[in-house]
């Protein structure tokens, strides 16, 4: 009878828990950046292997892709939740400052907004053009809970919410940054309501 080989044993690849593991691609890729997470950082944090994260998702650049995406769906969830509970468009966009100022400088998490840190520090001409995708997907959302308000009455006649959502959004990037640097979440619930007060036509 031939003898098994000893020296070529056969099995499968470890398995691993891929939501998981891209859940921590996530948190490290928010916290540090594209460019400054390696590869070895990427498998030390996901405890696998090289061959493992290439099988399960392709190379970084895809990683990183999914893993925004990950983010990105969530924060969209949470923002047709706040809309469609919020009567006015008015009081939706401040519910959704108030709740960006706890999330982003929530404890246990990176500080920040990952899509807004994201366009800071990524240099590749391809993930730059997937990133101002994904920002004007989540500027499309905000535009249409604002142009139903003009339309039910809410605002005032001829107002410009193409203006209107690039002003809030452009606060909403600023306390990212904010966040990002340590500011204290009593200040950045300060700069939501302060921003509030620039809504047209409010009493």
């Amino acid at each position: 009878m031939r003898q098994r080989s000893a020296d070529k044993p056969r099995g499968r690849p470890r398995s691993f828990d891929r939501g998981r593991a891209l859940e921590r691609a996530m948190h490290l890729f928010w916290r540090k950046g594209y460019e400054a997470t390696s590869v070895s950082d990427l498998t030390r944090a996901m405890g696998i292997n090289p061959p493992s994260l290439y099988a399960a998702f392709g190379d970084k650049e895809r990683l990183y892709l999914e893993a925004l995406g990950r983010y990105q769906q969530r924060r969209v969830e949470s923002m047709a939740k706040w809309f469609d509970e919020e009567p006015t468009a008015m009081a939706a966009v401040r519910r959704l400052l108030t709740e960006a100022a706890r999330e982003l400088a929530r404890a246990g998490a990176p500080r920040g907004s990952m899509l807004v840190f994201s366009a800071m520090q990524c240099s590749s001409d391809t993930l730059q053009a997937e990133l101002a995708e994904r920002r004007a997907s989540m500027r499309t959302i905000i535009k249409a809970r604002i142009d139903r308000g003009l339309r039910e009455g809410e605002l005032p006649q001829g107002t410009d919410t193409d203006a209107l959502v690039d002003f809030y959004s452009a606060v909403f990037q600023g306390m990212s940054l904010q966040a990002r640097a340590g500011v204290a979440r009593r200040r950045l619930l300060a700069t939501a309501e302060t921003a509030m007060r620039a809504w047209p036509g409010r009493q």
